[in-house]
């Protein structure tokens, strides 16, 4: 059951379909939700994508712009084969969550192609969780791409939050937090979001590059500074980024935002009405609570298991539904898995102890978790007998839950989606 609602859940979310219901083009108007362009007012169109949704978002967009007569340009960086690309496209693969050389290479030509823009042109961001991987170009040229790598790499295994490991990407940058836009001062600016982050944290979603900043120098003076990153982060950056002369972001009222305009087309709330809406058409009572959103994923886990009991104590059959990312601190070295197989694994120890039939899921809306094949994983109370308590134990201390949940047959395996609004964890329970 728990997989099918999974499934529903993502058919609800899909990016073409949700965006072909917002994005239009007739009579020379390009209409994105409320924003109205009109394409006569300018020379040409340059479509900008990036991220995990990249290739679906701008399918979508060239299609409504073919409906009218307008030149276009299109730069895609995203996993994915481009249906019907104009004749005027580049695309990157894109690498992610650690930055290759194709990553400065995107960055390097997205640079030149907003550097020779004028207050003729419009241009079209479309960013998706992902992006801070696949275009990166320090702002210190200097700066090897496996630097580059190494401080991804860093930060990725560091347990920061979302909202801090990308405060100290944006200022390395020369791409994001803001940047982009400021390359393109003069030029009507539209960027649609494919949110990963909390409500009010746009700025945070691909690091930022067409948005203003609303992280500083002094934040990433005090993140550089944290014991879980002293000795991980290569030297020339730590330099760079604690320097007195740390280059700061454009803000709010910058004039390269003069005539610039951001809308959020998905967002994990979208994702958990989807959610909501499958598990009530099963006749469950359906909670959301995304109280634990960055809390390391034992008391989260810990914390949403004690809620479940609570609710079945009101309610025979209860759904809680949870949005957004715990944390996970990986110590090397570290086997194959990712956060949500290791919330799952968690909680399966803890399932058969429980008065009442339960069962949890957790995975990525991106079909991807952590360094593994899987999305994430579904367990039950007979996870526990089947994996057998000491082999748990060990999976999780060693960071090595895949291995494991496959072989018993409770991870996830769906592939990339081409999508990305966080994760989803779904808790059912009957008395």
């Amino acid at each position: 059951m728990l997989r099918d609602i999974f499934r529903e859940t993502l058919d609800a979310i899909d990016v073409r379909a949700v965006l072909a219901g917002e994005v239009s083009c007739d009579q020379g108007v390009l209409r994105i939700l409320d924003l109205r362009y009109q394409l006569a007012d300018f020379s040409r169109v340059l479509l900008i994508s990036i991220g995990k949704a990249a290739v679906p978002s701008a399918e979508v967009i060239l299609h409504a712009l073919a409906q009218c007569s307008t030149q276009v340009e299109a730069i895609v960086v995203g996993p994915g084969e481009l249906r019907n690309a104009p004749p005027a496209m580049k695309q990157w693969k894109g690498s992610h969550p650690i930055p290759d050389a194709s990553a400065r290479e995107a960055a390097e030509y997205i640079l030149n192609a907003l550097h020779n823009t004028s207050a003729s042109d419009l241009i079209l961001f479309l960013i998706s969780g992902g992006a801070s991987a696949m275009v990166e170009l320090p702002l210190d040229r200097s700066i090897t791409t496996e630097e580059v790598a190494e401080f991804y790499r860093a930060l990725v295994h560091s347990g920061l939050n979302i909202a801090e490991i990308n405060t100290l990407r944006k200022h390395l940058s020369a791409v994001k937090g803001g940047r982009l836009a400021e390359a393109a001062k003069d030029a009507t600016k539209c960027t649609l979001l494919i949110s990963d982050v909390r409500e009010g944290l746009e700025d945070v979603i691909g690091s930022g590059p067409a948005l203003p900043d609303s992280s500083t120098p002094e934040q990433c003076f005090e993140l550089i500074r944290r014991p879980e990153l002293v000795q991980r982060i290569p030297p020339r950056i730590r330099a760079f980024l604690e320097s007195a002369d740390l280059p700061q972001t454009p803000k709010l009222g910058a004039s390269c935002f003069a005539r610039a305009h951001a809308r959020v087309i998905l967002s994990t709330e979208t994702m958990l009405l989807a959610a909501a809406n499958a598990c009530h058409q099963r006749g469950f009572h359906v909670v959301i609570n995304n109280r634990c959103d960055d809390w390391d994923y034992r008391v989260a886990a810990d914390y949403l298991l004690e809620r479940l009991r609570e609710l079945t104590e009101e309610y025979p059959r209860v759904a809680l539904l949870s949005g957004g990312e715990i944390l996970v601190t990986v110590h090397e070295p570290a086997g194959i898995g990712g956060r949500n197989q290791q919330f799952a694994l968690y909680c399966a120890g803890k399932l058969q102890h429980l008065p009442f039939r339960a069962a949890v899921l957790s995975a990525g809306s991106d079909g991807v978790d952590g360094n593994s094949p899987a999305a994430g994983a579904v367990v039950d109370s007979t996870t526990l007998d089947r994996a057998g308590n000491e082999r748990i134990k060990a999976t999780l201390d060693r960071f090595d839950t895949y291995p494991l949940l496959a072989q018993i047959g409770d991870a996830i395996v769906i592939g990339p989606t081409g999508n990305n609004v966080r994760d989803l964890r779904i808790l059912i329970a009957e008395r």
